[in-house]
């Protein structure tokens, strides 16, 4: 994971002060693209531990296109559990806010929402959405196996006519898959990269999502390939990159990926794949700004 750590460096040693919305400040650097062939192995990194239930579980969220984060508490993951949508809780980062924030269930219209009902007017979690809007990820599966050569397989969360009923407004927002050479290959775009805690969740969330199609429509797996503009490392996030940093990222090989009984990524649960050879140094905490 040369790569990962190379942006890391370089926000390091190049990036600049920037204030942000959480109030916590960043160095921030305007741009950077990864990339990575799965052949090479699972991208999940090995300079700390990264807790693949959470980035499975999270997606599987995302593909069902759930927005209520009890589904996820459920499933005893937690990282949606500061965030609401503002329709409910205003943002504001007061103690008291962020306590009615945590309390409340509904996300509003987020990644998954948005990839399965683009354009429905959203109104609750528990809102009944059948065929509502534009079930973008439904399409993209149709034109992979009936016109694989298309260069329009492209799933978007960024609507702008919600952007006010999320918070934080989609930080990755679109996704593309092309297949060449009988390869799938996806590229994702993100307008808001979390270098530390983030990055790393959304690379492993966006090759599981390349092995499951490639897994439904047949083909091998290619390259991934992440396109990143607002590049930053939170000022409480620094101590913990440099210790990263000062770890060999080639001491332990990358995992694999496996999935078993898979029929469809629509009945696809996050159980049914496994990171196998999976090894790594120990975590490192880094505080999430909210």
């Amino acid at each position: 994971m040369k790569q990962y750590l190379d942006i890391v460096r370089a926000v390091l040693e190049t990036g600049e002060e920037k204030p942000d919305r959480t109030g916590t400040g960043t160095l921030s650097m305007p741009g950077a693209m990864f990339q990575h062939d799965m052949k090479d192995g699972f991208p999940l990194l090995t300079t700390k531990k990264v807790p693949y239930r959470l980035v499975a579980s999270e997606l599987e969220f995302f593909v069902k296109g759930i927005s209520d984060k009890d589904w996820l508490r459920e499933r005893n993951n937690h990282i949606w559990d500061e965030w609401c949508t503002p329709l409910k809780i205003p943002y504001a980062h007061d103690e008291a806010t962020k306590q009615r924030m945590l309390e409340e269930r509904d996300l509003g219209p987020i990644y998954g929402w948005q990839w399965r009902h683009f354009g429905a007017e959203y109104k609750t979690f528990d809102t009944d959405y059948s065929g509502q809007g534009v079930d973008q990820l439904q399409r993209l599966i149709g034109d992979l196996k009936t016109q694989p050569h298309s260069r329009q397989m492209l799933v978007l969360a960024w609507n702008p006519m919600d952007r006010d009923k999320v918070v934080p407004p989609f930080c990755h927002y679109g996704f593309q898959v092309t297949v060449l050479n009988n390869k799938l290959n996806l590229f994702w775009s993100q307008r808001s990269v979390d270098t530390m805690l983030g990055l790393p969740f959304n690379i492993a969330s966006y090759a599981t999502l390349l092995h499951l199609l490639a897994k439904e429509s047949g083909y091998e797996e290619g390259r991934l390939t992440g396109f990143l503009a607002d590049v930053h490392i939170y000022k409480n996030h620094i101590a913990g990159a440099r210790e990263q940093l000062s770890r060999d990222p080639s001491a332990h090989p990358l995992a694999k990926l496996e999935t078993e009984n898979f029929t469809s990524i629509f009945d696809w649960s996050y159980t049914d794949t496994k990171v196998v050879d999976y090894k790594s140094f120990p975590g490192i905490k880094f505080d999430i700004a909210v």
